[in-house]
C-alpha cells in the first residue's frame, strides 16, 4: 500500500502547477494533504476511484487537512476532540483494518514565537491522542510537523538554532513523540543521509541550491515497523514550498 502526503501551501494554487499530473502519476492508495487553504466548495478535484474526506478551518482560506483515500476506511474522526485545538481544521484520523492513519497539520509557532506555549500544549495532546489509538492497532503519523528535528535535517542548523521550526523546544517534543513509541520511517531507512528536505522558503535560489528543512514526515508506532517498505522524498516536485512525501507499507 502507497501513502503519500503533502503540504500543498493552498489547494487552488497547487491544483494550477501540476497537481493533478503529480497525483495520477504517483497513484497512491492514500492521499494525504495540509494547508490545503480552501472552502468546501473549492475542493472540487474528484478523482475516480477514491474518496475525499475534509477538514476545513472555520477561518476562511486557513489550514485545512484533506484525504483522498482508495480504501474505504472503518471510521472518520476530524479533530483530537479537543475544543482548544479543533477549530482549524489540522487533523483526519482514518481507521483501517489493520491501522490508524493521522492526517496532521502541527501549529507553526510563528516568527515571533507567539503560539510557542500553544504548540506546547498541542504537543502534550497530540501525543496523548496517538498513543490512545496505538493501544488499539498501529498508527501511522503523515504530515506538515513544523519542526526540523536533527542537525542533518537543515541545511544551516547552527544559523537557525533558536528559530521558528528548530526551537529547541519544538526539537524535544519531536523527540519525546517518538520516545513514547514511534518512528520516523524516513531515518529509519536513510540514517545517515543529509541534504534530504521537504520544505525551501521562496527566497530566490534556495530551492535550487536545496537549502531546506525536512519538517515532513511518516512516523509509525514502533509495532508497525515491519510494515515499512519503503521511504520516499519527492522532491523534484513542483507546486508549493514542501515537497510531497511518501511511504510504502506491506499490506497484512
Amino acid at each position: 500500500m502507497k501513502l503519500v502526503s503533502w503540504n500543498v501551501a493552498g489547494y487552488r494554487a497547487c491544483l494550477k502547477k501540476g497537481f493533478q499530473d503529480f497525483f495520477e502519476e504517483v497513484d497512491a492508495d492514500i492521499f494525504c494533504l495540509q494547508e490545503v487553504k480552501a472552502t468546501e466548495e473549492q475542493i472540487d478535484y474528484k478523482p475516480d476511484g477514491y474518496i475525499c474526506y475534509r477538514n476545513i478551518a472555520e477561518r476562511k482560506g486557513y489550514s485545512g487537512t484533506i484525504v483522498y483515500t482508495k480504501v474505504e476506511p472503518l471510521s472518520v474522526s476530524y479533530g483530537m476532540g479537543i475544543e482548544n485545538h479543533d477549530h482549524e481544521g489540522r487533523m483526519i484520523t482514518l481507521e483501517f483494518s489493520d491501522f490508524y492513519l493521522i492526517n496532521s497539520y502541527v501549529p507553526n509557532v510563528k516568527r515571533t514565537l507567539e503560539r510557542l506555549d500553544y504548540r506546547m500544549q498541542w504537543e502534550d495532546d497530540f501525543k496523548e491522542y496517538v498513543n490512545s489509538l496505538r493501544k488499539k492497532k498501529i498508527v501511522i503519523v503523515c504530515g506538515d510537523f513544523n519542526v526540523a528535528h536533527t542537525e542533518i535535517d537543515i541545511k544551516n542548523a547552527k544559523a537557525n538554532r533558536g528559530n521558528a521550526g528548530f526551537t529547541d523546544e519544538e526539537r524535544e517534543k519531536f523527540q519525546v513523540l517518538l520516545d513514547s513509541g514511534f518512528i520516523d520511517t524516513f531515518r529509519y531507512q536513510h540514517p545517515d543521509e543529509a541534504d534530504w528536505y521537504t520544505w525551501w522558503s521562496y527566497m530566490k535560489g534556495v530551492r535550487e541550491r536545496n537549502i531546506g528543512w525536512r519538517i515532513d514526515y511518516f512516523i509509525i508506532s514502533k509495532e508497525g515497523k515491519d510494515k515499512i517498505k519503503n521511504t520516499f522524498i519527492y522532491k523534484e516536485v513542483f507546486g508549493s514550498d514542501h515537497c510531497p512525501i511518501g511511504l510504502e507499507v506491506y499490506d497484512k
